[in-house]
């Protein structure tokens, strides 16, 4: 139970505590990008001149920084840094347009920018369009000549004196902001404290996955995901592990070199990773033998995990895929398998420290068996949306956060995902899961991915459509599919309609954006 956890002290800095933590590990590597290694105390020192360069900008206190970098070290050096300041990095997704950071500009007030030059003409363009003023961009790997308002990130560390001490934060001040991938309307800004990373180490780095001081971490999804700030930041540095930082897209061969050491020289023991990633390099031509990686942990989140795609890997490699879920607004994963634990086809146990609820609509708890919303209970929940009151009411309510997922308990105590609760579709009065009828169809060996809606039928009647990714070269016909899904599924679960695509349309995490395909399939007008 969350009353058990011990409280932190009065003074607090998460930057302070995990360089503390690691300050044994002097030339131990910390972080490996296409440059170089960092060790530890190459990190400790550039985190600590940052903090001190940043100040010089004249920043106060609570202000905000913009991280918009591709994974590099200098990643965790300019978060870190403006931790250890008391400033409030805020760290954005690198896909984004010129619009969509001229609003974060605005919005978060950004005092300063730490960006990679190769989004640097992306940033320029989303401060010509805000009237809001940056005092200094601090630019990591230029591409080009830089203006005079801008700075090398090398040369603006250089002469700056590490900070001795760090602010005088405490565990329940702001320290980053992450934006919500919101499906629709604008990303919100979720405020997290010192104390959130710190709690997510502890609970699940530690205590669920038994991430080791000699582990190699390797993380698909970016820095800039509250997924990939655990996986490659908190929860490696927590343990004085090693962790690869990767620029690149994810894609099945960028993974694949470093999976067998081709890119950063060493392997990773350990991977995170995401159901649609999983099933592109399950379908890979040159997917490694189990032979040739080093992997003894792989986990997955960002959509739950297909029994199939687990099930494969495992005949694969040997070993499971962790599978669990967590959300911007918890910061990481608060309900997961374990590692030695593993019920494909659910999303697994509670993880120590962390209370659930399944509620129905009229906010009462529901029985085991039944789909109901998913409420959560943790010390790592956001703080709030910065400027959304109400949108923070409707998420942070009493202590509990709500998910905006619907879940079903079995007998057990795992949980079974079903979807949004706005994806779920009432079919001839009884509620089906669209992830229930996604996971069958990517069984058949021709499917590679899938994504179910509600569609009206001639009488106005909601059914289930498919749209459908085969896999290259494959075929099956539509009357083939739906027949595979009636062998599987109850009768009134099949898909109705089927409709083959050349692929989904995707969040920069993978998630399947379901509203779009919504949206094309509506009538118009």
């Amino acid at each position: 139970m969350t009353d058990s956890l011990h409280a932190l002290p009065e003074r607090f800095n998460f930057a302070q505590h995990i360089l503390g933590v690691n300050a044994q590990r002097g030339s131990k590597t910390a972080f490996i990008d296409e440059q170089g290694a960092l060790s530890y105390a190459e990190l400790d020192l550039r985190v600590r001149q940052m903090a001190t360069a940043l100040r010089s900008l004249g920043l106060k206190r609570e202000e905000r920084v913009l991280v918009l970098m591709l994974d590099c070290n200098d990643w965790p050096v300019s978060f870190l840094g403006a931790i250890y300041a008391g400033l409030v990095p805020v760290a954005v997704n690198t896909l984004l347009t010129a619009d969509d950071y001229a609003y974060m500009l605005e919005h978060a007030r950004a005092q300063a920018v730490l960006v990679s030059g190769a989004l640097l003409p992306t940033l320029t363009a989303a401060m010509t369009r805000s009237d809001h003023e940056v005092h200094k961009v601090i630019v990591s790997k230029p591409m080009a000549p830089l203006h005079p308002s801008e700075v090398e990130i090398s040369q603006f560390l250089a002469g700056a004196t590490p900070a001795i001490k760090p602010a005088a934060t405490g565990p329940d001040e702001q320290a980053f902001w992450l934006y919500s991938s919101g499906s629709t309307g604008r990303p919100k800004g979720t405020v997290h404290s010192h104390a959130n990373p710190y709690w997510t180490a502890e609970l699940y780095g530690k205590a669920v996955l038994g991430l080791r001081e000699n582990d190699v971490c390797f993380s698909a999804a970016k820095l800039f995901f509250a997924y990939g700030l655990g996986n490659a930041l908190t929860f490696p540095m927590s343990v004085g592990a090693t962790t690869i930082l990767m620029a690149e897209r994810p894609t099945p061969d960028a993974t694949f070199r470093r999976w067998t050491g081709q890119a950063a020289g060493v392997k990773p023991t350990v991977f995170f990773g995401a159901p649609t990633g999983f099933a592109g390099m399950l379908a890979a031509p040159n997917l490694p033998a189990r032979g040739d990686v080093a992997l003894r942990l792989v986990s997955s989140a960002g959509e739950a995990l297909p029994a199939d795609i687990g099930e494969r890997f495992k005949a694969h490699f040997g070993i499971d895929i962790v599978d669990g879920i967590g959300s911007t607004e918890m910061l990481h994963i608060f309900l997961s398998n374990r590692p030695d634990k593993v019920r494909y086809g659910t999303t697994g146990w509670p993880v120590p420290g962390y209370d659930i609820e399944l509620r129905g609509e009229d906010g009462k708890p529901v029985p085991d068996g039944e789909a109901g919303d998913l409420y959560i209970h943790g010390p790592s929940s956001a703080m709030m949306y910065w400027g959304n009151r109400v949108k923070t009411r409707e998420t942070f309510q009493g202590g509990w956060t709500k998910s905006g997922d619907k879940y079903i308990r079995n007998e057990d105590g795992s949980c079974t995902y079903c979807g949004r609760s706005d994806d779920m579709l009432k079919v001839s009065g009884i509620y089906v899961s669209p992830f229930e009828v996604e996971a069958t169809l990517v069984q058949h060996a021709s499917v590679l991915e899938a994504a179910v809606i509600g569609k009206q039928d001639v009488d106005g009647l909601t059914k289930t459509k498919a749209y459908v990714v085969l896999k290259t070269g494959q075929t099956v016909t539509e009357d083939e599919l739906k027949a595979f899904v009636k062998e599987r599924l109850a009768p009134y679960k099949y898909p109705r309609f089927i409709e083959f695509v050349a692929d989904l349309p995707k969040t920069a995490t993978g998630k399947i954006q379901r509203f779009k395909l919504r949206e094309q399939d509506a009538p118009q007008s």
